[in-house]
């Protein structure tokens, strides 16, 4: 009975944290606060560390939540240096 009990914990904390990583970002972001909030609330921590675990819950993992990580490549377009449009032959060009 014991070992169902730690195995239904585990795939039920498994299941949050899946659910928590592919979360929108908008969404994270609220329960973050919330969450953050509530734990203040019941005095389990003070007003900074609710700050801290609130930003802390809200950050993404990595990719996959389109979260402004930065990874997905430059804004404006890079300018190609004029050496390389110069090998080009013109020949190329007429295909």
């Amino acid at each position: 009975m014991a070992q169902q009990l730690i195995v239904g914990l585990i795939v039920a904390a498994a299941a949050f944290y899946a659910v928590w990583r592919w979360m929108p970002a908008g969404w994270r972001r609220g329960a973050a606060q919330k969450l953050a909030a509530g734990t203040h609330r019941a005095g389990w921590v003070d007003e900074e560390r609710a700050k801290e675990l609130a930003a802390s819950l809200a950050k993404t993992s990595g990719c996959g939540s389109c979260d402004s990580c930065g990874s997905c490549g430059p804004k404006t377009p890079l300018k190609q240096p004029e050496a390389d449009q110069a090998t080009i032959s013109p020949s190329m060009h007429g295909r």
